[in-house]
């Protein structure tokens, strides 16, 4: 008896180490392999707005789509970089979502990316443009572009969109380039909808160059100081205060390339939540 409770004992033992070798298998491959067994890959280095980046060297991508097959992306057309409307213009539905070095925590929000493809048969060749507006996780390659219908379309040679759109994933090559918005597009400043009068949040889009925003510092009419806002997520920037913030408000905004531009009064006295404002001049 005392030899057959020995025994039992060995093969629990050998059951209980198996069953440990097993979890940490799948532990593993839980951390090389993504959901449906799509192979993790590790991101890239980050796009920045440096000169090198934007110069004539195209980088190796890979492209998806989501949303609707000739839509801008999301249901709601927005995305994580809280802009809105993004079927419309200037965006028209150009949109992408970025992974991690291009999206950047939202500091890549408004950024502008060349693409192409040549492959599959549908590929034009010719290259498209398209703006950050939203964020993937899927690590599928070191760069991945997971674009709205309507911008995956544009790759494809013409009456062909559907074709490509079949494809799902495609590779891409793809180069950072200035944002170059239609003539008579204003920068344009939205007060979030949660903004009250010791809070305020505000979204900068539609710049020109860079796109994006690294930095936003606000100043009351009449003082001198500046205040800068934290990034709260996406391209949102907020600020947090007792004090009433009465307005108006000059704006000073940083992108990521260094260009720091002023804009003066353009949060007026009386400012609304969910109200977006447009800087007067040549802003």
């Amino acid at each position: 008896q005392e030899e057959a409770q020995r025994q039992q004992g060995t093969v629990e033992e050998k059951m209980a180490s198996s069953s440990s070798v097993l979890l940490v298998a799948a532990v593993l491959a839980a951390v090389v392999w993504g959901a449906h067994g799509i192979p993790k890959v590790p991101p890239g280095p980050n796009i920045t707005a440096s000169p090198a980046s934007y110069g004539n060297k195209w980088l190796d991508a890979k492209t998806t789509w989501y949303g609707k097959p000739t839509g801008a992306g999301p249901k709601d057309n927005g995305g994580a970089c809280g802009y809105k409307e993004v079927d419309k213009a200037p965006f028209h539905g150009m949109t992408s979502c970025g992974n991690i070095p291009i999206f950047k925590d939202g500091r890549g929000c408004g950024s502008c990316f060349e693409l192409k493809c040549t492959k599959p048969e549908a590929c034009s060749g010719k290259p498209t443009i398209v703006t950050i507006t939203d964020k993937n996780e899927e690590p599928i390659a070191p760069y991945h572009f997971d674009l709205s219908g309507h911008a995956f379309g544009s790759m494809a040679k013409k009456g062909e969109e559907q074709k490509l759109r079949d494809a799902g994933e495609v590779e891409i090559k793809f180069r950072r380039v200035k944002c170059k918005y239609p003539p008579g597009t204003k920068v344009n400043f939205h007060v979030e909808k949660s903004s009250n009068e010791n809070y305020l949040a505000l979204v900068i889009k539609f710049l020109q160059g860079d796109g994006d925003v690294v930095g936003v510092d606000i100043k009351q009419k009449g003082e001198d100081k500046w205040t800068e806002l934290n990034e709260s997520w996406g391209a949102v920037w907020r600020i947090d205060t007792p004090h009433k913030l009465i307005g108006p408000f000059s704006v000073r905004y940083t992108t990521e390339g260094g260009t720091k531009t002023t804009v003066e009064d353009v949060i007026p006295k009386g400012w609304k939540a969910d109200t977006s404002y447009e800087a007067k001049g040549g802003y």
